[in-house]
């Protein structure tokens, strides 16, 4: 396996952002994981490396750069990392504050630049993959609906704000969308509540371009997927894995059929 930290240009700075893939065998498919409001660290580089091993380039940026390297990790005895409702109320407002300080408009222009830098990398000029957590749950939708070209296969795992009066509003984004997307909810979260779930499958059942999966975990709780989580749900997470894999398989271009082509 090969894997960096490089800094990527962007517009408004150099962005931070961890590569991974496989060390023979390249080009490779492309497949972005977009973060939560904890920023980098490695329990999503290790979901990076989970993906890469199986034969993509995978890419993890960081939308925090323009305030520096900012990190929230916080952990519990068990050395897991503690959910949000643990953490002090200190940090909490850290975090909002931080959130606060990105659009989803510069979110986007930041992807926009990681497309840019992947035309030096050992990559398949074809469709590419996402999946996303928590904040990056609802740039994954963002994504398939503002790159269509690009992204075909988008995964958002427990996605906040997913319905909302912002023009980049995933269920105002839907009908922009190609290839397939799958969403998974959690029971236990506010924001996959019944009527968030319900708008989203109306908004994509007018699509025919695009294939809509959504999934609801019972007794789970938002932030379930993340495996260093005090709340991970593993047989959940399996579940979604399991999806997510067939996903990419049905639709991002392979080593093999790029050298047929």
């Amino acid at each position: 396996m090969i894997e960096s930290m490089i800094d990527i240009e962007t517009p408004d700075g150099r962005m931070d952002t961890f590569v991974c893939h496989p060390e023979q065998g390249g080009p490779f498919p492309s497949v972005f994981i977009l973060m939560d409001i904890w920023g980098l660290r490695e329990e999503l580089f290790d979901i990076a490396r989970k993906i890469a091993v199986t034969g993509y380039h995978c890419i993890v940026p960081n939308f925090w750069y323009r305030q520096g390297r900012v990190r929230f990790e916080l952990r519990d005895e068990k050395d897991r990392m503690l959910s949000f409702e643990q953490i002090p109320d200190e940090t909490k407002l850290a975090m909002r504050r931080q959130m606060a300080l990105l659009t989803d408009e510069m979110a986007m222009a930041d992807v926009q630049a990681a497309l840019n830098f992947l035309r030096g990398e050992p990559v398949i000029d074809g469709p590419k993959g996402a999946i996303g957590y928590c904040l990056g749950g609802r740039y994954v939708f963002q994504v398939a609906a503002l790159y269509p070209d690009h992204f075909r296969a988008v995964a958002s795992m427990h996605g906040t704000r997913l319905v909302s009066d912002d023009p980049l509003s995933p269920h105002k984004l839907a009908p922009k969308c190609r290839g397939e997307v799958y969403c998974a909810f959690a029971e236990h979260d506010h924001f996959g509540a019944p009527p968030v779930r319900q708008a989203l499958l109306e908004a994509f059942s007018a699509n025919p371009n695009a294939k809509y999966h959504p999934m609801l975990h019972q007794a789970a709780i938002h932030g379930y997927a993340l495996p260093d989580r005090d709340i991970y749900a593993k047989q959940a997470a399996n579940r979604d894995w399991e999806t997510i894999f067939a996903m990419f398989n049905r639709n991002l271009a392979s080593r093999k059929s790029h050298a047929a082509a």
